[in-house]
């Protein structure tokens, strides 16, 4: 299922604001230097994707058309080709140098099934000498008590519609199986509240680093955060920085 903060053009519109790109996106387009061709699986509004096109083949893809139409519209999206698709079962008949798979995106595939399709969307995908990245949360480093009020509480300015308020609650307080949770945007200007919900899963780096074998991917590096420190139980994130085996 596609949520709607995703799928509805009223929402999507606040992604990049809320969310947004940080070290990730410098970590990424560093990468990207050396790569003749990129795919972006779950590109959403191709803020990424769209600034990497100049002088190589950019592939982006998302399920959600709301965030294509965002893509497309960006300086450089005319560039890139922009596919609706499910990280899944796409399968484009080409391979890339680099595929990146960001923003916690892995997290919303919630059984080992669908982590398994991904990676292996990853292995059909790859060049003989391309390189892969993906970004998942440490469970061991995860307090949910961050995504409920107080500490959740954001408020943040879109350029049109003005100060959006924002918080989110979780169904639960320990990582054992998927969580449930739902953001509260409240659109002042418009007296208007919207509380999408959606589900993440939170696999340790043995279970990635399993699955990602499995897949039939090398793994160079463990990251745990995108300045390139090397992953420990306590790090923020889980990053893994592979290949194709030689």
């Amino acid at each position: 299922m596609i949520h709607a903060h995703y799928t509805d053009a009223g929402l999507a519109d606040f992604y990049d604001l809320e969310n947004g790109w940080d070290r990730d996106f410098d970590f990424c387009t560093q990468l990207a230097e050396t790569a003749g061709s990129v795919l972006d699986l779950g590109c959403g509004t191709g803020q990424w994707a769209a600034s990497v096109t100049a002088g190589r083949r950019v592939v982006g893809v998302d399920p959600a058309e709301a965030m294509l139409a965002i893509a497309r519209a960006r300086p450089g999206g005319h560039r890139a080709r922009w596919v609706r698709g499910d990280a899944r079962s796409v399968r484009l008949d080409e391979r890339f140098d680099l595929i990146v798979l960001t923003g916690h995106a892995f997290q919303v595939f919630l059984t080992e099934a669908d982590q398994c399709a991904v990676l292996g969307t990853i292995a059909d995908h790859l060049s003989p000498t391309g390189r892969f990245v993906f970004d998942t949360r440490t469970p061991e480093a995860m307090d949910l008590s961050d995504w409920n009020p107080p500490q959740s509480n954001r408020r943040f300015t879109h350029p049109t519609r003005g100060p959006i308020e924002l918080y989110t609650e979780t169904d639960r307080m320990t990582l054992d199986r998927p969580v449930t949770y739902t953001k509260h945007y409240r659109i002042v200007r418009e007296d208007r509240v919207v509380s999408p919900a959606d589900r993440l899963a939170f696999p340790s780096q043995p279970e990635v680093a399993r699955l990602i074998a499995e897949a039939g991917l090398a793994v160079d590096r463990w990251l745990g955060d995108w300045t390139g420190s090397p992953w420990s139980p306590k790090a923020k994130d889980i990053i893994p920085l592979g290949r194709l085996p030689v």
